[in-house]
């Protein structure tokens, strides 16, 4: 009977921290693409950009929920996002809900726009020319 204590107390310690460093992020949207100049576009609620972003660009995502020490892949189409920076957001009790990310992209051609945070795809509905 001790020796089921021992399995039982191990097993629970075994499955806390394996969940302990598990991402907590609830949602994970693009927000917008900007060219070099600053100039750019909302891509919140749109299916395809209006303007050509050729060569290097940035892109602005927002995460809700902790992402306990990873960082979102940001791709659109073959390019690859470099994570630039990161501004915190807070609702109206000064508690941190969200966070806005920028990230620079070389070489962009065209593509989708794709924020995945983990194994888990969560948004991917804007092509950016």
């Amino acid at each position: 009977m001790k020796n089921i204590k021992h399995i039982l107390i191990l097993f629970l310690l075994l499955n806390l921290s394996l969940f302990a460093y598990s991402s907590k992020v609830t949602a994970a949207y693009a927000i917008g693409v900007f060219d070099e100049q600053g100039n750019g576009e909302n891509v919140q609620h749109i299916r395809k950009t209006k303007n050509d972003y050729n060569g290097t660009c940035y892109s602005k995502i927002v995460v809700f929920g902790k992402l306990l020490g990873q960082t979102p892949k940001v791709n659109i189409g073959s390019s690859k996002g470099h994570y630039m920076k990161s501004i915190p957001i807070y609702n109206r009790n000064k508690i941190k809900i969200a966070q806005e990310m920028t990230f620079k992209h070389y070489n962009l051609k065209k593509g989708y726009f794709e924020v995945r945070v983990g194994q888990k795809l969560f948004d991917t509905k804007v092509f950016v020319k």
